[in-house]
This record gives C-alpha cells, sequence and structure tokens, in this order.
C-alpha cells in the first residue's frame, strides 16, 4: 500500500521557518522523484520543489527559491522542504508527490498539510 505522509506544517508568524517532512512507504522511494505542490484557496496547485531521484537535480518555484530548500534521505524514504522567512503569500496546504519519469504525471500524492503564515 503506498502511502505519502507529511508533517511538519501549522501557524508561523512571517519571517519565521518551518519544516515539512514526507515519509513514503509502498514504493522504491529512491527510484522515484519527489516534489513539494502547494494550493492556496482559490488558486491553481502550484509545484514549489523538485528533488530528482538521485537528488542530483533540484529545481524551484521562482518565488521561494533561496528561501526554501528541497532534500531528501533515501535511507529513510523521507523527503524534505525546509521554509525559512516565510511570508503570508506561503499560506497553502502542501503536498508532497512522487513520480517515478519526468515524462508523466505524478504517481502518488499525500493528504497534504496546512502551512498557514500570520501575523
Amino acid at each position: 500500500q503506498v502511502q505519502l505522509v507529511e508533517s511538519g506544517g501549522g501557524l508561523a508568524q512571517p519571517g519565521d521557518s518551518l519544516r515539512l517532512s514526507c515519509a513514503a512507504s509502498g514504493f522504491t522511494f529512491s527510484h522515484y522523484h519527489m516534489s513539494w505542490y502547494r494550493q492556496a484557496p482559490g488558486k491553481d496547485r502550484d509545484r514549489v520543489a523538485f528533488i530528482s531521484d538521485t537528488g542530483a537535480t533540484i529545481r524551484y518555484l521562482a518565488s521561494v527559491r533561496g528561501r526554501f530548500t528541497i532534500s531528501r534521505d533515501n535511507d529513510k524514504n523521507t523527503v524534505y522542504l525546509q521554509m525559512n522567512t516565510l511570508k503570508v503569500e506561503d499560506t497553502a496546504v502542501y503536498y508532497c508527490a512522487a513520480r517515478e519519469s519526468v515524462l508523466t504525471s505524478e504517481d502518488y500524492w499525500g493528504q497534504g498539510t496546512q502551512v498557514t503564515v500570520s501575523s
């Protein structure tokens, strides 16, 4: 049974940091490229960050580049999103996703974790 379980969301103030984790099970994690997406109310889901299966390739949404860092631990089957200098506009539900091929859409999705940035 495939599972992606996000954790680490919550309420933060502008300028704070949060670290999201996504624990994977039920598939060969090290063979999958991982991404973090976010969706704010009334908006489309955007991909925030991408990390390839080996970690060699990393991509960021322009608005988070320099503030967010994606990483993975293939021994722990976990992908992380370190979010620094949070802004109100970072408020969204954050999802992790896995895909085996960069040529296809995401194969698996987590249930999401809410991040709210408010003063």
